[in-house]
Order: structure tokens, then C-alpha cells, then sequence
């Protein structure tokens, strides 16, 4: 990957007026309470719309785990006029997302409820419309530290031959290995690699860390510091290769079936990225060959996952469907930053995780 170019500023959406009142559009399932906290951010200056019967179910926002619901014409006509009227938009349209700039001509901003939005911005168009898109960075940065290091359990202490003996009521003693002492390579030190490498260095692991640049200042918890494009030479001396790293045109496939092969046979790979990040047919070779010892995967290459993909039968592997930051406090967290936000905006203030198009993230 290419050092950083000058970075433009990012785009920030046009302050409110004192007097202006902004219509708040909530377009994801979300608890009533929450949706109240909103509200009492200004309610001199703000009109919140949360129409459930409108919105897809689910515990969690962007209703990705419920379905989208079944609204007969008059109700489609209504979550229209709702789009229409809104300033500001809490989640993407679940509906017609590309067609946000036509169907909500007056949003000015919008926060995702998701950190990686790149992928979804780019297919729908949506980092070119003009409307000001904020990222849910930051958030998940425990939940998904607290997987990575589920995952080097996982992988050090045999849980799978444990589970295995415990289905065929056998039982063996056998060694496992340490977790401490062990050297991980963080590929991506933004919010959520940096809290990976808090939680791992706390269990006694030298953490090594990939970044665009290994200059500039030091990274609390990570002792060695490479730069994307030198990182291969540090494969052979890692245990677990950890990516965190955003997903765009330059991190795709990041993880080839070469640097599979520099890799030492007792290494496993996790995984809370994106799944294409890994070459996943390379990834699938290497387990079966014993190339590495094992892979903890949050996401995959294809999602959902087809059931006759062959990463689900290879040796050593833990697959989670992509749930790896869903807590049962996430929408709270997320009704936090977007309050956050809300109140940067009305008071003119630079909002936080604007996401940068020309970065991807």
C-alpha cells in the first residue's frame, strides 16, 4: 500500500442556523427509550421522526439481523414523505439506498451505524451524492478486540479438540499451549486495532503492528511498527497474524496465498476485517495443508456464507457469521456517538468519523 497522499480535509455538512428547525429521520430499528434520547438532545431545534412500523425488526440498528418490512402502497407512500423531510439521517434508507439523493433531496448528513461502510458507499454511489456520511469507528473496538482474543484462545488452547473429546465422552489429557509469550502481527492500528492490541498485550503477548507508514509517533502497546508495503518480512515471526484493517481497493486480497506460505506452520489468522481482505481459496489451501495451524474468521469472502463453500469444512476453523461487534449494548452505543454528533452539528462544530472518500474509510 502506497504512503498517504496530502489528505483534503474532510467534508463537513453547513452548520444549522440558531433558529432552524432540522427534521432527525431514524432509519433503523431502534428502542423507543433511545430514540427519546435523541429527541432530548434540542427539542427547540430538532424534529425526530421514528416510525417502527415503517423500519426493518431487529435488535440492532440497520435491522441486519430482522427483515425489512412488508408495507403495503400506502405505506411505502409514507416512509417516502418521511424520506423527503429529512435534514438529518440516522442509518442509510433500507429501502432504495442509491437513490437516497433523490428520495431525501434535503439530507444534509448521515450516520452509518457500521465503521466499514466503504464497500456499501462505493456500490451504491453514496460517497459521491453530496451528503456529509459519519462512520461508527470507534464503537466496536471492544467487542471486537475481546473476539481477537477469543480467537488466540481459541486457537492456543485446542478448544476444538476439547469440544471433540467432549462429544465422544473421551477422555485424554493433552498439552495445550501458552497464550503469553506468543507475537502478533496487527494489520490496521485505527481505533479497533489499537484496542486489539491494548487487550492482547495484556495477556502477555508482544504485539507487532502494520500501518500505511512505520514512521511518526509510537503506538501505546505495539512494539514493532511496519509499513504496509514492508510488512512480509515480519510473517515468519508472528503467531497470530490479526486483521483490522479497512477494505478497499488496496486491501483486497491482502492475505495471498504467499504470504500464506511465509507464514510459520504453528500460526493462525483472525480475522474481524472484511472477509475479501483474504484470499479465501488461498486461506481454505493453507488449512488443509497445514500451512498454518488454524483461522478465526468474524467475516468471509462471501456473505452470506453458501452453505457448500468450502471454508466451512476446513480443518481448524471458526466461523462467525459477521457478529463479532453486536452486543447487547450497541444501539446505546451508537445512540451516543450520533447524539454526540448531533450536538457538534447544531453547535457548528467539526463532527467526528466523517468518512473520507478518497480514503475509503
Amino acid at each position: 500500500m502506497p504512503a498517504d497522499p496530502a489528505p483534503a480535509q474532510p467534508r463537513q455538512p453547513i452548520s444549522a442556523a440558531p433558529d432552524e428547525l432540522l427534521t432527525v429521520v431514524i432509519c433503523c430499528s431502534l428502542q423507543p427509550e433511545l430514540a427519546e434520547r435523541i429527541r432530548a438532545v434540542d427539542p427547540g431545534r430538532i424534529r425526530v421522526v421514528h416510525e417502527p412500523d415503517l423500519l426493518p425488526t431487529g435488535p440492532y440498528a440497520g435491522g441486519y439481523l430482522g427483515s425489512k418490512p412488508r408495507l403495503d402502497a400506502a405505506g411505502l407512500a409514507r416512509w417516502r414523505e418521511t424520506l423527503a423531510r429529512a435534514d438529518i439521517l440516522f442509518e442509510f434508507d433500507w429501502l432504495e439506498p442509491a437513490r437516497l439523493r433523490e428520495t431525501a433531496p434535503k439530507a444534509r448528513w448521515l450516520q452509518a451505524s457500521k465503521s466499514g461502510i466503504g464497500e456499501f458507499v462505493r456500490r451504491t454511489g453514496l460517497d459521491r451524492s453530496g451528503i456529509v456520511l459519519c462512520t461508527a469507528a470507534g464503537i466496536h473496538a471492544v467487542p471486537l478486540a475481546e473476539w481477537v482474543t477469543f480467537g488466540a484462545l481459541w486457537l492456543v488452547k485446542q478448544l476444538p479438540r476439547m469440544l471433540d473429546q467432549q462429544r465422544r465422552h473421551h477422555w485424554e489429557q493433552f498439552d495445550a499451549g501458552l497464550v503469553a509469550g506468543r507475537r502478533a502481527l496487527v494489520v490496521g492500528l485505527g481505533g479497533v486495532g489499537r484496542e486489539i492490541a491494548r487487550q492482547l498485550d495484556a495477556l502477555g503477548v508482544e504485539v507487532w503492528g502494520v500501518r500505511r507508514s512505520a514512521e511518526g509517533e509510537a503506538v501505546p502497546h505495539v512494539r514493532r511498527l511496519f509499513p504496509f508495503d514492508g510488512f512480509d518480512t515480519a510473517l515468519p515471526d508472528v503467531d497470530f497474524l490479526v486483521l483490522a484493517c479497512p477494505y478497499n481497493a488496496e486491501t483486497h486480497h491482502l492475505l495471498t496465498a504467499d504470504r500464506l506460505a511465509a507464514m510459520k506452520p504453528g500460526a493462525g489468522v483472525i480475522n474481524v476485517a472484511r472477509g475479501a481482505v483474504i484470499d479465501e481459496a488461498a486461506l481454505v489451501a493453507a488449512l488443509r495443508d497445514r500451512t498454518i495451524a488454524g483461522a478465526v474468521l468474524d467475516v468471509q469472502e462471501q456473505e452470506p456464507t453458501p452453505p457448500d463453500a468450502p471454508i466451512w469444512d476446513a480443518p481448524n476453523v471458526l466461523l462467525s457469521p459477521h457478529r463479532a461487534s453486536m452486543v447487547d449494548v450497541e444501539n446505546s452505543l451508537l445512540v451516543d456517538l450520533f447524539c454526540e454528533n448531533l450536538r457538534r452539528y447544531l453547535d457548528g462544530r467539526p463532527l467526528v468519523n466523517v468518512y473520507d472518500a478518497d480514503r475509503e474509510y
